[in-house]
């Protein structure tokens, strides 16, 4: 039985080609390391990406503009600012058209304190992009800077115009302080509070004004609200510890300095505060020690040295009570209280002849203050 053949369909001969893989295409050498350096500049591995830099511009005979400009943001977070300048001019000779190189121009030149010179590049680079807030806010401060308050005004809300943001408005607030204008800085806080309602800058800063104006309740209020999104906010601790400390309740607001200190063990106005409280509570050791901590810290803080002079006095030590109003005095010449003060300390050293110039000149300074006045009187009917 002849077994049934099957014919083989004929095929066409097929050819398999395997798709080819695509190289990657070869970066330029100026650019080819590019990544790798901002890879080590954000993980701020610095010292691998000043190497990976030196070579890069060993490369490119010193034409890589990356390379030159993230070696500049290293020197001026060194503290080497001049020498960041000089790097940054160098980006913006290889890229004339770029805003982000004139801004980092300008910026250098601000921190050297060379406002005038960071205006005028901070202007060509607004010429470059008109639509940046950061440079109409950077421009606002440099005439801050330079005690031209309506261009730094008319620069900030030109910033808030483009970009609604805390810095700016913050700018302003204090500008407004500086004319005088109290309630017109309150309506810009109240204003940037609206769009950040958790700010604690801005929470402390309204309290701190409305400290400064007499209003305790809204004060208190807003400290508080600063207090509750950040327990550890040092300004507002501070300002709510003088707040308690003026309607003399001492240890609530030693209570809050004790806080403040764990953050801000530094801070002379802390130590000054605290030194304050032990005096209000008549213990002097203790308030001439934080004292004198607060001196050590802040030593031309003229404020420090009347407290210190009134502690002595309290003391009855008035050779160290004339010393520290003495200082007190140089340092800040129209203040009636301390040239009273200084005359009292004379009257006990009996140095009677210069007790009756700062009695006199307490009186010029201040006719209105009825216990200078009377103190004259006393100084008169004893001599």
């Amino acid at each position: 039985m002849a077994e049934d053949a099957v014919a083989a369909v004929p095929t066409e001969p097929t050819t398999l080609r395997k798709p080819r893989i695509k190289k990657a295409p070869d970066l330029p050498i100026l650019e080819r390391r590019n990544w790798l350096i901002h890879l080590h500049y954000v993980r701020k591995d610095y010292e691998a990406c000043k190497a990976l830099i030196k070579e890069q511009l060993q490369a490119t005979e010193g034409v890589c503009e990356y390379a030159v400009y993230v070696q500049a943001l290293i020197l001026r977070l060194e503290g080497k600012i001049q020498e960041s300048l000089e790097l940054f001019q160098t980006c913006a000779i290889l890229n004339p058209t770029s805003p982000d190189n004139l801004k980092q121009v300008a910026r250098s030149l601000f921190l050297l304190g060379k406002h005038r010179a960071a205006v005028e590049v901070y202007n060509e680079a607004a010429r470059l992009n008109n639509k940046d807030w950061e440079i109409c806010h950077n421009l606002g401060v440099c005439y801050l800077y330079l005690k031209d308050l309506s261009k730094s005004k008319e620069q900030l809300n030109l910033a808030l115009q483009l970009h609604r943001q805390e810095l700016s408005t913050m700018t302003l607030g204090k500008i407004h302080l500086m004319e005088g204008d109290t309630e017109g800085a309150i309506q810009t806080y109240l204003q940037a509070l609206q769009l950040s309602p958790e700010s604690t800058e801005l929470l402390t800063t309204l309290g701190l004004v409305y400290l400064q104006n007499g209003l305790f309740q809204k004060a208190f209020e807003y400290l508080g609200n600063a207090l509750t999104y950040d327990p550890s906010n040092y300004k507002g601790i501070l300002a709510a510890g003088c707040m308690m400390q003026s309607h003399g309740d001492y240890d609530v607001a030693l209570s809050k300095y004790r806080v403040a200190a764990s953050s801000v063990p530094e801070s002379s106005p802390l130590w000054n505060n605290i030194g304050m409280c032990f005096y209000g509570k008549k213990k002097y050791v203790a308030a001439i020690s934080c004292l004198k901590r607060a001196l050590y810290l802040s030593p031309f803080d003229w404020r420090v040295l009347y407290n210190l002079g009134l502690v002595h006095l309290s003391m009855q030590q008035y050779a160290s009570a004339f010393h520290f109003l003495s200082a007190a005095i140089s340092l800040h010449h129209g203040n009636a209280t301390l040239y009273m003060l200084l005359a009292v300390a004379l009257t006990y050293l009996e140095d009677t002849e210069n007790a009756k110039s700062s009695y006199q000149q307490a009186a010029s300074l201040d006719q209105c203050v009825n216990m200078m006045l009377l103190s004259i009187i006393y100084y008169l009917y004893l001599t």
